[in-house]
């Protein structure tokens, strides 16, 4: 085994709460030929389960119907879900793609920057068939290969890891179509500064620390053809999200509660309509919200 891939396989059987295993094991019922489901995201440091949970859901092949033809062209797919776990209710976003869809990712084959960057980052496999296991470990472990390619042909030459790592978060948010706020890449690091350290020196010690002229180069251009496509990948995937975005009238009613204290009610046509629905919804609670002031 080598060294990337122990400490990756490690830190993917880290032990989680018991209400995301839970939550895990339940979305694993819900799509068809699920394979194995991961958890990442702030909860996963911070354990703090009043916000909305981040899993993926890998399955063996993309959904039946018209679905399935935009999942092959455009994943993952996006859905909101609740479950209910010792009388609290626990809400997820959940992205789901294929695991095929999931390999080719993290490999770095495709133009696609979102999913290597976001795995090279802390997640945990709550679920897996003893197949899917082995596979998503190798993806995983690819994932930070690809980014650390990059990062070091992005970088400047002969830099610490952190540095490195920094100078590639900061491009891989330039070329998404990201709401956050500048520095968003020292946050990331910030948390858990060693385990990125040790993530760039296991890749050192399996592939070797120096990158050859012509393999800086390649990465170089590779990386201008991912960043001019970044935004415009995105904004067709959010075209794709409003209009199947599963759950999608539930979560906009739990964050307008969340954050404005309004209460919107979720009927049959508003879960079936949200877009149409979202004028109405909107209306509502700029009256609520200024009979309140």
């Amino acid at each position: 085994m080598s060294r990337l891939r122990g400490l990756v396989a490690a830190e993917l059987s880290q032990t989680t709460p018991e209400p995301i295993r839970a939550f895990a094991a339940h979305l694993a019922t819900l799509f068809p030929g699920a394979r194995a489901v991961l958890f990442y995201g702030s909860i996963l440091r911070t354990g703090d389960m009043s916000g909305v949970l981040d899993y993926y859901v890998l399955t063996e092949r993309v959904p039946a119907g018209w679905r399935g033809v935009f999942t092959r062209l455009l994943w993952p797919d996006v859905s909101y879900h609740e479950f209910e776990h010792g009388g609290t209710t626990l809400r997820a976003k959940v992205a789901s793609m294929t695991l095929a869809q999931f390999q080719r990712a993290t490999s770095g084959a495709g133009v696609d920057t979102t999913i290597w960057a976001r795995f090279v980052q802390p997640c945990a496999l709550i679920w897996a068939d003893e197949a899917a296991r082995e596979t998503v470990i190798d993806s995983v472990t690819a994932a930070c290969r690809t980014a650390a390619g990059f990062a070091q042909a992005i970088g400047p030459a002969d830099a610490a890891p952190l540095t490195l790592w920094a100078a590639l978060f900061q491009e891989t948010y330039k070329a998404e179509l990201r709401v956050e706020k500048a520095g968003r890449e020292v946050s990331i690091l910030t948390y858990d500064p060693e385990r990125y350290e040790r993530v760039m020196e296991a890749v050192w010690a399996d592939e070797g620390r120096e990158l050859s002229h012509e393999a800086r180069t390649g990465l170089l251009k590779a990386w201008r053809v991912r960043r001019a496509l970044g935004k415009p990948l995105n904004v067709a995937r959010l075209v794709k999200a409003a209009f199947t975005f599963q759950g999608a009238a539930r979560y906009a009613a739990w964050k307008i509660q969340r954050h404005t204290g309004v209460t919107v009610e979720v009927t049959p046509w508003r879960e079936r309509h949200p877009i149409l629905a979202a004028p109405g919804v909107l209306l509502k609670v700029w009256r609520e919200r200024r009979q309140a002031a």
